[in-house]
């Protein structure tokens, strides 16, 4: 029996379900039951009806699934897949900065693990951060951790006062200017599609800015056939599947999260078998992490 055979069997038997990220290996998107960006994956996170959910992504989003579904078992596939951005605050430097300013909303983006988001009001993700930040009431925004997607909103919500903390993500951030101007020099026709967790730098330089999921449905409804893709290189194995079409390309820097291709199907099929590495958060973290993570669903509708 091969191990996709394997892996459909599991996950019937377990009544599970398996959520993958776009930034995984194509192999493990294609055995997935559901393909996302932060956003979707935690909308399906809250929505699903199985036992079991195996997660196919880095630990915060394990924890964010398990924050949503606590009666449930949720598996991460590769125990030691982490996003180095999630570590870069801290539940100390929020309580300082409240202490500075008592009307101020913590908002932490969905890569934060569930201690920072237990001390947050609210999440978002790069689908919907800027939606959110603009219907909250509050004018002076914490924004956690990523400095690049806190800059994307400080620059189309001037209203705001958005305190920007110095985190960022190691991928996007070593997308320049440069790289863009040479790839763009070797593909003139190429519309350039940025994530906004990329250098602020590089944003007068996107024909689009938005997330994972946001670049799939603008290269879909476009009508352009050439595209140089500013995010992390998983994205290609859907935008080609959804596009065949049409060309990609990507920049000189090394658009790869080491952490996200840890994961291989050997791991799911045994994870799911032997119902390892579940996600376990104190009950208080829980119940703290789930009202800003509830209150994004909500905000997002």
């Amino acid at each position: 029996m091969n191990i996709v055979k394997e892996i459909e069997n599991l996950k019937k038997e377990k009544n599970a379900i398996i959520l993958a990220h776009y930034y995984v290996d194509g192999e493990i998107q294609d055995i997935a039951d559901y393909v996302g960006d932060s956003y979707g994956l935690s909308k399906i996170a809250a929505e699903n009806d199985r036992d079991i959910i195996v997660f196919c992504g880095v630990s915060f989003m394990g924890e964010s699934a398990k924050i949503l579904n606590p009666e449930k078992k949720v598996l991460l596939v590769e125990s030691e897949a982490h996003c180095p951005m999630a570590n870069m605050i801290s539940v100390e430097e929020i309580e300082k900065k409240r202490l500075e300013n008592e009307d101020i909303c913590v908002v932490s983006y969905v890569n934060s693990s569930a201690k920072i988001k237990a001390s947050s009001d609210i999440c978002v993700t790069s689908s919907n951060a800027l939606k959110i930040v603009e219907k909250i009431e509050a004018k002076d925004i914490f924004f956690v951790p990523d400095k690049n997607l806190a800059t994307f909103i400080s620059k189309n919500l001037p209203d705001k006062n958005i305190i920007i903390h110095d985190g960022f993500c190691y991928v996007h951030n070593l997308i320049d200017r440069k790289v863009i101007e040479k790839a763009k020099s070797e593909h003139p026709k190429a519309l350039v599609l940025v994530h906004p967790e990329c250098n602020s730098e590089v944003f007068k330089l996107a024909d689009y800015i938005g997330s994972t999921a946001g670049i799939l449905n603008y290269v879909k409804k476009s009508s352009n056939d050439e595209f140089i893709i500013c995010t992390e290189k998983g994205i290609l194995h859907q935008l080609k599947k959804e596009n065949p079409n049409k060309k990609f390309y990507l920049t000189d820097s090394e658009q790869i999260c080491k952490d996200m291709k840890k994961l291989k199907l050997e791991q799911i099929r045994d994870v799911l078998k032997y119902e390892q590495n579940e996600i376990l958060l104190e009950n208080s973290i829980i119940e703290k992490a789930k009202t800003p993570l509830e209150r994004m669903l909500e905000y997002a509708k």
